[in-house]
């Protein structure tokens, strides 16, 4: 929670979109990673009816149980593409593929958008270290673009938890980061297509 308080100061978010959580029902890491949500979303004090979630995956048995719970589910695959409209936004996405973020930076793509985003999920650094930069820059470009306006954080590590958080961080984008960037970083907003991405990890819209 202090990771994740950190980059919000004083000001809780004031709401949180979940995606890729999984089938918790049947994965012990799954159920993990909704416990820390729950946990999280009082600790930030966020009710959990502004708490929205998404993962194809889920059963009617699940989807009945997160409404139990108090939360709301999406009603559709959005790929990601979740706009914020101006209210401060704690996504959570572990383990998620790396289109889902692109997609979400896509999706508020100016610094003033940007600077309301906090995102748990996989190393933005990771990324950019695993993947050859002709490859981020080609199929994940609003990833590629953004590193030099983002801060990153690990969560703290765990022994028992140690497949649950794996290469999972706290992102946040500072407003004085992404105004030093160059203009020419904004003007391109292209949605992404991914037709030569030979490694797509998310299921489009009408595949579920």
């Amino acid at each position: 929670a202090g990771a994740v308080r950190a980059p919000l100061g004083a000001e809780p978010p004031a709401r949180c979109v979940c995606y890729g959580l999984g089938r918790f029902g049947r994965c012990p890491i799954a159920r993990c990673q909704l416990a820390f949500l729950l946990l999280l979303l009082d600790e930030l004090r966020v009710p959990p009816a502004r708490c929205a979630l998404f993962d194809p995956a889920f059963s009617a048995r699940e989807a009945a149980a997160l409404r139990a719970l108090g939360l709301c589910l999406l009603p559709e695959n959005e790929e990601g593409k979740h706009g914020i409209e101006g209210a401060t936004t704690l996504f959570y996405m572990v383990h998620c593929g790396k289109a889902l973020y692109n997609n979400l930076l896509w999706s508020n793509w100016s610094p003033a958008a940007l600077s309301k985003l906090v995102i748990i999920g996989n190393s933005f650094q990771g990324i950019e270290e695993r993947l050859l930069s002709r490859i981020l820059e080609r199929d994940y470009s609003y990833i590629a673009k953004v590193l030099k306006g983002v801060e990153e954080v690990a969560l703290p590590s765990h022994p028992r938890y140690l497949d649950t958080f794996n290469d999972t961080s706290v992102h946040w984008f500072p407003l004085d980061k992404l105004q030093a960037l160059s203009p020419e970083v904004w003007d391109f907003v292209e949605e992404p297509m991914y037709q030569d991405c030979e490694d797509l990890e998310i299921i489009r819209k009408g595949e579920e």
